[in-house]
Order: structure tokens, then sequence, then C-alpha cells
């Protein structure tokens, strides 16, 4: 039986390390786990030595098309196939007023947040139509990428906001257009990470919010990969790591 094979990128830290740890311990598993600096991802290099031949380091810079395809490359020479792709890397650094939020900061973060995962999509989607009828292509977002939800959050997070509401309108539309993708947008929950961590020390009110553990998150990410199936009746969902359904 041929291994299934994952693709997470933003792997070196926070919850793409920590899903690319309980990925490693299954059985017929093998995981290429993307950083930007493969040389600077030290918990990466001890997972990879830990599981060797289950955890591939591959590098892996968002919107960088040549980073994309090379890694994705090296997929198909090593493994042969691509199952899952979980695309996790984004960016959230800007805690400033609607009517004083910079365009360079609403600029980063549509090229990592949106541009990125499009750009991985791009790259991959061939490897995974070729290995399944049933490939998975998820995208890490955030509830405040609801315009339900995350427009009435309390918090500065206009740039992070939009970017996630568009790549949840990417994900939806890669559903439609190409049969038999999995494409499904997930809300991790409000994760202790460095992330989470440098907004607290910019918006007081968020370090007041109850988090998860990464365990927890990647846990409940991978419950959500792990059932994803294509409706196409009801069409693409927003999901949530415990698999409660958020409106878009």
């Amino acid at each position: 039986m041929s291994p299934i094979v994952y693709l997470i990128s933003g792997a070196n830290r926070g919850i793409g390390l920590g899903i690319v740890a309980q990925l490693a311990v299954r059985e017929n598993t093998v995981v290429f786990a993307g950083a930007r600096n493969p040389s600077a991802a030290t918990d990466l290099q001890a997972l990879e030595s830990k599981y060797p031949g289950k955890v591939h380091i591959v590098k892996l810079t968002s919107t960088d098309e040549a980073d994309n395809k090379a890694a994705v490359a090296k997929i198909k020479k090593v493994a042969g196939r691509l199952d899952v792709v979980i695309a996790n890397a984004g960016v959230s650094n800007s805690y400033t007023p609607s009517e004083q939020v910079s365009l360079d900061a609403m600029r980063e973060h549509f090229e990592v947040n949106v541009l990125g995962p499009l750009v991985l999509f791009q790259a991959s989607y061939q490897l995974l139509k070729a290995s399944s009828d049933t490939p998975k292509f998820i995208v890490v977002s955030t509830f405040l990428g609801s315009i339900e939800v995350g427009t009435k959050a309390p918090f500065p997070v206009l740039p992070y906001g939009t970017s996630k509401a568009a790549v949840n309108w990417l994900t939806a539309k890669l559903f439609w257009e190409h049969p038999g993708l999995i494409a499904v947008p997930v809300h991790p929950g409000v994760v202790d990470t460095d992330i989470n961590a440098f907004a607290a020390e910019h918006i007081p009110e968020v370090g007041n919010h109850p988090t998860i553990t990464v365990e927890e998150s990647a846990t409940g990410v991978l419950s959500v990969v792990d059932a994803a199936k294509r409706d196409e009746e009801a069409g693409p969902k927003f999901l949530s790591y415990d698999g409660s359904v958020i409106p878009w």
C-alpha cells in the first residue's frame, strides 16, 4: 500500500511544526516539511533525524514560484506521489486601526496569506491530481477571516482578517473549479504560539482570550483533514479545528 504523502508549508515552527510532529509518528506516512531557511530549522532537523525516510525538509518560500516548483519536483522524485497539501505558512504582524493601517502592511499580508497558497496550489496540483482521485488542499485560515464573525472581533487586524477572507474565497473557488479536489479552509483555534504572543503585546485584549496548545490545534486540524470529503451538493465549508462549521 502506497504511503500517504503530505506537504506542509510554514513547518519550521508553531502549528506547522506540530502537524509535522504528529504526522511523523503515523504509520505509512511521508511528510515533506517546508521552511524558508532549512539550515536554521533546528526543530525540523531533529524530526528529520528521528524519523529518517519519513520526514523530509524542503526549501519553501511563500510566493517564490521556483522554490515551490523545486519542492514539488523533489516530492515527485523521492515519494512519487502527493496526496495532501496543508498551506500553513502565514503572517500576522499589523495591529493598527483601519484609518491608520499602511498599504504596505496590506500588501504584505495579501502576498503571504493569499498569493502564497495560490502559488503552492499551482505548483502542486498536477502531482496531487495524478496521485489521487480525491486529493486534499487544506488552507490554515482563521475565524477572523469570516465576514460574519471575524469583522465583529474587537481587534485592529484589518490586513490579517481581509487577507484570510480572501484566501477563504480562493479555497472555495478551487473546490468548484477542480473536480475531485477536496479544498477546505480551517481555523486552527487561538493557539499559544509566537504569533499570538506578539499580538498580545500590541493588543492586551488578545492576552485575555483563552488559548489552546500547539498539540491540541495540530490534533484538531489533522482530524478535520482526515475526515474531509467532497460534497458536491453542500459545497465547500469553512471548518474549525473542532469540526464545527464557521460562517463564511
